[in-house]
């Protein structure tokens, strides 16, 4: 039988027994130490992987790019006055009230120039039956000295000035736009008011003289037409 106590005897197992006492090897505990170490780190990494998995991380030098364009963005306003967004648009909104106002005067200049023009063919219009009188007296010869005579001129002078301007004559080419024909009368060669070389109707007589002002025509002519032979 081997005696335990003896050193050279040979050892069943890692542990060693005296006197009824199992005695742990120190080599051993320690070696199992650090496998427990080992083990508990590879524990700790799976969790870690199993905490972050299905999440996306940014890289710390990506984070550090996004903020970077930010910081320049603050810099680059930080470098504008205040005041410069406020005066530009203080000049936009100068620069669109301008251009009204002169579109404005434009247009209040040009209806006050129309009212005018309205405004004396409306008087002029209202004086015709007077000015036909004068001309059928003036016809008739009842017109040819005298204070009323003065007073006719004078009056068809006055209305000269604001562009009054009488027309329509025997011989004239009859113009639709001028004349208004109320009869048709037959060709009178020994008329020597008539040209001899018409080719197109013609007035041969004028009922009641027509009126003008400027280009603008207040009564066209009433006449009467007739064609050449």
């Amino acid at each position: 039988m081997t005696d335990p106590r003896n050193p050279e005897s040979g050892m069943p197992g890692a542990d060693e027994v005296f006197d009824g006492e199992i005695v742990d090897d120190p080599v051993e505990d320690e070696a199992v130490s650090e496998t427990d170490a080992v083990t508990d780190e590879a524990d700790d990494a799976i969790n870690t992987e199993s905490a972050n998995d299905g999440e996306e991380v940014a890289p710390a030098g990506n984070t550090a790019g996004a903020t970077a364009p930010a910081a320049g963005t603050g810099t680059g306003d930080a470098t504008e006055h205040p005041d410069t967004a406020l005066a530009a648009q203080r000049l936009e909104d100068l620069q669109r009230l301008n251009a009204e106002y002169v579109n404005y005067k434009r247009r209040v200049d040009r209806d006050r120039a129309a009212v005018q023009e309205r405004a004396v063919r409306d008087v002029l219009e209202t004086v015709l039956p007077v000015l036909d009188d004068i001309q059928l007296a003036r016809d008739h010869g009842d017109l040819t000295d005298g204070p009323f005579a003065a007073i006719a001129d004078k009056l068809e002078g006055t209305l000269g000035k604001f562009g009054l301007a009488r027309f329509g004559s025997v011989g004239e080419a009859f113009d639709p736009m001028q004349h208004e024909a109320l009869m048709h009368a037959a060709w009178d060669a020994s008329n020597p008011e008539l040209p001899s070389d018409a080719t197109a109707t013609t007035v041969v007589q004028v009922l009641q003289p027509g009126y003008r002002s400027g280009d603008h025509v207040i009564r066209p002519a009433r006449v009467a037409v007739a064609d050449p032979e």
